[in-house]
């Protein structure tokens, strides 16, 4: 009788290979290193989040600047009677820090701006005029930006400024953070203009504004990059950048503006990376969008001569530190010549080589992995 037969033992299972992901990690550093390019920096909204203007007391910001003392803090105020008061908002919480108290200056009329000055004074613009004409002369209060973000009150000195041509209203005014040069935009949609400063602000006579180019935009709001180059002007829903060359801006792209309850106010990040665009209403929310990339200067440009940022009067004296920062921001290894910001020669054809790299990269791969299996 025979038995029931043996089965064979079956054969060890094969063990899968470890595939390698040094080449595919390869690729991707590369692909990184060449999209990006040497010095780029990278953008993350995370270095600049959105915020809730938390206060109670902030149901109309007007005005927005980002500071130099106190950096992820922002100064902003209340539109119209709310008193000479602004208030230092954290960036990451939206807690107010401190509310500063103005004195040696008149009562507040309409205070619509903010900007922040190479001397290291804040200057606010009581330049609202909602009948468009009613006020012979409008103000700027400016003072220096507190060292210490506690409540307190600061002397400012108040400047009065009449326009060329009369008056008119005006929501936007913008300090150059190079020479120290005020500049106001008019709220008009046609005709508007941009209006210049004198190279020093009196505190005696009046300084007269005269026009330096047209703006067709309802401008709410306005800012100047960090390094001067780029002017930002915001309306409610849109916005345009200007290229900035020793006083004379050209329009050079339109801006990625939010929409908002009613957008009232814009400032540039100090690293020059980031717009951030405010609204009016309680609770407020302050977004950030990246900003555009800011043209190279060409090599036998000048630098602008550091004129008119002492101011004249009370405070005029007065140096914050760190007053300037001397950050240019994103966009200074991109030589765009018509001032869009748009590499784009150069991305396609490092998008091009990318793809190639992986191409070959995949292909090797294969042809390992059929060798092994054919063993």
């Amino acid at each position: 009788m025979t038995g029931p037969r043996r089965r064979r033992p079956l054969p060890p299972a094969r063990r899968p290979r470890a595939r390698s992901l040094a080449p595919l990690a390869a690729v991707t550093a590369l692909c990184g290193g060449l999209l990006l390019g040497p010095g780029t920096p990278a953008y993350a909204a995370d270095d600049h989040p959105a915020f809730t203007i938390r206060d109670a007391r902030v149901t109309e910001s007007s005005g927005l600047a980002a500071s130099r003392l106190h950096p992820g803090v922002y100064w902003t105020h209340n539109d119209s009677d709310d008193g000479p008061y602004l208030y230092a908002i954290d960036g990451r919480s939206g807690r107010t820090l401190a509310r500063i108290t103005l004195s040696g200056i008149g009562s507040p009329r309409d205070v619509e701006a903010i900007s922040l000055g190479p001397d290291g004074r804040l200057y606010v613009g009581d330049i609202g005029d909602n009948l468009d004409g009613t006020w012979p002369h409008v103000w700027i209060y400016a003072l220096p930006e507190p060292k210490q973000l506690r409540d307190q009150t600061v002397r400012a000195t108040q400047y009065t400024v009449q326009y060329e041509g009369g008056p008119r209203n005006a929501e936007a005014l913008m300090v150059h953070p190079k020479t120290g040069r005020v500049y106001i935009a008019s709220k008009r949609e046609s005709g508007g203009n941009l209006y210049e400063g004198p190279a020093k602000l009196s505190a005696t006579g009046t300084n007269v504004f005269r026009k330096v180019a047209p703006v067709d935009l309802w401008v709410t709001d306005g800012a100047f990059s960090p390094d001067g180059r780029t002017l930002a002007l915001r309306g409610y829903f849109s916005g345009t950048y200007y290229d900035w060359n020793d006083g004379h801006p050209k329009a050079a792209g339109r801006l990625a503006v939010p929409l908002q309850r009613q957008g009232e106010s814009l400032t540039w990040t100090t690293d020059g990376t980031t717009l951030m665009y405010g609204s009016e209403g309680s609770r407020s929310e302050v977004r950030p969008e990246e900003a555009p990339v800011q043209p190279s200067p060409s090599p036998g440009a000048s630098k602008s001569a550091p004129g008119g940022g002492k101011g004249s009067g009370e405070g005029g004296q007065q140096q914050g530190d760190g007053a300037d920062s001397g950050r240019s921001g994103a966009g200074q290894e991109n030589g765009d010549k018509d001032g869009a910001g748009k590499d784009t020669g150069g991305t396609t054809g490092k998008t091009v080589l990318v793809v190639v790299l992986a191409a070959a990269v995949l292909y090797g791969l294969r042809r390992t992995r059929g060798k092994r299996a054919g063993k």
